[in-house]
C-alpha cells in the first residue's frame, strides 16, 4: 500500500517518503509562485491554482500569500474567499463548500503526531524499518461558513453550513450548522437566528437593503 493510501485510510504513514516529499516539493512551490504574484496578475493566479489544488470552484479569491502543503488533497467550492495568509496543511482531506469566506491567517491542520515522545521520534513501519511516522484527520467545512481571523482548524473537525467562528478560536470539536461558536478550544455559543439580520441594525444598514 502506497502512503498516500494510508494517509486516507487515517493510518500511520512516513512524511519522508520519495512519493510524498515530491507532492508537497511540487505544493510548496506552486504555493510560492502564487504568494509572488500581484492581485491583477489573475490568469497567472488561475493556472497555479489549477495545478495547485485539487479542485476550485468559480469565483474564488485567495489574497495571499497562502500554503498548502500538499494542494491536491483539497477540494474547493464556488465563491470562496481567503483574506492574508491562508495555511492548508492538508496531509488529509480537506474539504471546503460553496460560499465560504476566511479572515486573515486562517490555518487547517490535518497532521495528529503521538503523544509519547519516543514515539514521535520513531516507530517501526509495515516494513519493520525505524521511521518517524504520524497520521491525519480530514477537515470538512460546510457552505456558507465564516472563519474569522486567526481560526486555526484542527484535524477531524466538521463545521456545519452557514457557522461562523469568532477570532483567534481553535476548532477541535464538531460545529452544528448554523452555529456562533468562538474560544479555545472553541465552543458554541449560540444558534443563528432571523433575529441576526441586518433588518434589526438599521443604523449600521443605513441606506442599504437585505434583499427580500
Amino acid at each position: 500500500m502506497r502512503e498516500e493510501e494510508r494517509i486516507m485510510k487515517g493510518m500511520l504513514f512516513s512524511p519522508a517518503d520519495p512519493e510524498l516529499k515530491e507532492i508537497k516539493r511540487k505544493a510548496h512551490h506552486l504555493s510560492q509562485r502564487y504568494s509572488q504574484t500581484f492581485e491583477e496578475q489573475t490568469e497567472e493566479r488561475q493556472q497555479i491554482v489549477q495545478q495547485l489544488i485539487g479542485e476550485m470552484g468559480k469565483g474564488g479569491f485567495m489574497q495571499g500569500p497562502i500554503f498548502f502543503h500538499y494542494g491536491v488533497h483539497t477540494r474547493i467550492g464556488h465563491h470562496f474567499f481567503a483574506n492574508y495568509n491562508l495555511t492548508i496543511q492538508d496531509d488529509a482531506q480537506v474539504t471546503i463548500g460553496d460560499y465560504t469566506s476566511f479572515g486573515p491567517n486562517v490555518t487547517i491542520v490535518t497532521p495528529v503526531h503521538p503523544l509519547i515522545a519516543s514515539e514521535r521520534r520513531q516507530m517501526l513501519n509495515q516494513h519493520g524499518e525505524l521511521k518517524s511516522l504520524c497520521y491525519a484527520k480530514p477537515v470538512t467545512i460546510g457552505n456558507d461558513v465564516w472563519l474569522s481571523a486567526n481560526v486555526t482548524v484542527c484535524g477531524g473537525v466538521t463545521i456545519g453550513d452557514g457557522c461562523v467562528i469568532g477570532a483567534g478560536s481553535v476548532v477541535t470539536r464538531d460545529i452544528p450548522p448554523h452555529s456562533l461558536a468562538a474560544g479555545v478550544p472553541c465552543r458554541v455559543i449560540r444558534s443563528i437566528t432571523e433575529a441576526d439580520s441586518m433588518r434589526h441594525y438599521p443604523d449600521i444598514l443605513a441606506d442599504c437593503q437585505v434583499p427580500e
